[in-house]
């Protein structure tokens, strides 16, 4: 049986960190044959501190770069039309499709790793009579007639 490989924790770390910000996912980069799996990576980031905290800025990272890539899908209109055998320009229905998949997904995997950023905000406001403050009134000790109840 082969003993697994040492691997120079930072060093890795920092590789896929940097590849995991440019849009890779661990599972893709662990795949490679330099490369830890999963789940040893996964161990590295439960037992140090340090490697957490650069695995999470990594994944913000990938956040800003689907983000990025959101806004490329949406202004690349070159496979919209196609044009037919007889010349004609026609919609490309499975390409405009595709990429509304393809920003769909993005816009998904981007807030649930930056919700603050780029998650839905949800703000609720009360307001008082006539849009004013919300008054409070103390009552103090009251009792209550179980007739009421």
């Amino acid at each position: 049986m082969a003993r697994p490989p040492k691997y120079d924790r930072q060093k890795v770390m920092d590789a896929i960190c940097d590849r995991i910000a440019e849009g890779e996912s661990l599972r893709a980069i662990c795949l490679d044959n330099d490369m830890p799996g999963t789940t040893i990576v996964m161990e590295w980031i439960k037992e140090s501190d340090a490697l957490a905290k650069q695995y999470a800025r990594a994944r913000e990272r990938q956040a800003d770069y689907y983000a990025e890539q959101i806004i490329e899908i949406a202004d690349n209109s070159g496979k919209d039309t196609v044009i037919t055998k007889e010349g004609i320009e026609q919609v490309n229905h499975e390409a405009i499709q595709r990429d509304r998949l393809r920003v769909d997904a993005r816009k998904w995997v981007a807030s649930k790793l930056a919700p603050k950023k780029y998650g839905e905000k949800i703000q609720q406001e009360i307001t008082g009579e006539n849009g004013g403050a919300i008054q409070v009134n103390h009552m103090g000790k009251t009792k209550l007639d179980p007739k009421d109840l």
